[in-house]
């Protein structure tokens, strides 16, 4: 599986898939049942009867075949390089008062810097799509005072 480096099938992959959708679409022409189709395609009766009813629906079985994405990326591989950049400079380059990145700013990012918009779901999706994972920071007072806080552990606590 190639999730984790950017989802999907390869082109192997699609291209074996359509096959067996095409061999689905000969064999309702035949007239065999789903239950028989799946069980020779290996597949589930549940994507048969889903092909079967989309075939049926169109008229013809031309929507068996692999359309592509259901939607075009709205960032490029250049674009999303840069973007990526963008986010190296950090949040107080970009006029926010902290070091964190949140959905909602590299949101609005993208839309100041590409004038392209996303949901704050689109831009989860595409940052896990292209490596991102979510990070918790650790919150720490930049004032801290680590031996303060271990005599007041020590002697005051107590």
């Amino acid at each position: 599986m190639r999730y984790a480096q950017g989802g999907g099938f390869t082109a192997q992959e699609q291209q074996r898939r359509e096959r067996v959708r095409l061999e689905a679409a000969e064999r309702f022409e035949q007239g065999d049942g789903n239950r028989v189709i799946a069980a020779d395609l290996r597949v589930t009766v549940r994507s048969v009867e889903r092909w079967r009813q989309s075939g049926l629906a169109a008229g013809r079985f031309a929507r068996l075949g692999v359309e592509g994405a259901a939607v075009t990326a709205r960032l490029g591989e250049r674009q999303f390089a840069q973007l990526e950049r963008e986010l190296e400079k950090g949040p107080l380059a970009h006029g926010w008062e902290d070091q964190r990145w949140t959905l909602a700013r590299i949101k609005t990012l993208i839309g100041r810097r590409f004038h392209v918009s996303y949901t704050v779901q689109g831009v989860w999706k595409l940052m896990r799509r292209n490596g991102w994972s979510c990070q918790q920071p650790v919150r720490r007072a930049i004032e801290r005072d680590d031996e303060a806080v271990e005599v007041w552990k020590k002697q005051v606590w107590p």
